[in-house]
């Protein structure tokens, strides 16, 4: 027990800059007070002892805003952080070295009970906000952005964004024991800003041929350096 907590107290010092120091951590880390009284309820859960481990997982609701059924299955060195408004449904299974952010969702949609909660692998990182939506599959070494809406599974190493969302599939290097967690979280691709970015460059190509190459102002409305600017909309 004392292994695990140690495990899970390193676990958070890695992944919150702000996190000081152990006693910091022990005392005002509200994630990891959740998985804590999770594994307590789980375990009565499994056991037969359902509705226990049911006032359990509502007594850590009420304490930490982190709400946990207790039939979720929860790997190793998962941290939530700040946690206030994560949901994990029941059948949700999660594996190791998982980072949730606040206001998470790992959600059913089915009435049927039966596998209707999403599986997360290994070393997905969810950002604030995200909503990941039925019995999918997350692969590893995943982003999922954040306020993001996941309702098809992913393949490994895929960053999701928007709503619904939209997979894109990184190159890079397989993951390696020694490798940080990535939190990155920010750096998110703009799936549908580029492909309008292509389609205006195309249609002016296109006006251009059409019009002898001479010289028009673009048909769509486009950024600048990724800025829109007052006199394109009327506000």
């Amino acid at each position: 027990m004392f292994k695990t907590i140690r495990q899970d107290v390193r676990s958070t010092l890695e992944r919150d800059p702000a996190a000081r120091n152990a006693l910091e951590v022990l005392l005002c880390y509200p994630g990891l007070h959740a998985i804590w009284a999770h594994r307590l309820s789980h375990r009565l859960w499994r056991g037969g002892f359902k509705l226990l481990a049911r006032a359990i997982s509502q007594l850590a609701r009420a304490c930490t805003g982190i709400e946990i059924h207790p039939g979720a299955g929860i790997g190793r060195n998962c941290f939530i952080d700040h946690g206030m408004g994560v949901v994990i449904g029941e059948t949700a299974e999660i594996g190791e070295s998982v980072t949730l952010y606040h206001g998470v969702t790992l959600g059913g949609t089915s009435l049927q009970k039966t596998k209707r909660h999403p599986t997360i692998e290994d070393r997905v990182v969810i950002g604030a906000g995200a909503k990941v939506l039925g019995a999918i599959t997350i692969g590893a070494d995943s982003r999922i952005g954040a306020n993001a809406v996941v309702v098809k599974s992913t393949p490994p190493d895929s960053v999701v964004v928007g709503v619904p969302g939209q997979i894109v599939v990184r190159n890079r290097p397989p993951h390696s024991p020694d490798e940080k967690p990535d939190l990155e979280h920010g750096r998110l691709p703009d799936t549908i800003g580029d492909t309008l970015a292509a389609l205006i460059a195309h249609v002016e190509t296109l006006e251009k041929r059409v019009n002898g190459g001479g010289l028009y102002a673009p048909a769509l409305h486009a950024p600048d350096h990724g800025v829109w600017h007052w006199s394109d909309f009327s506000i």
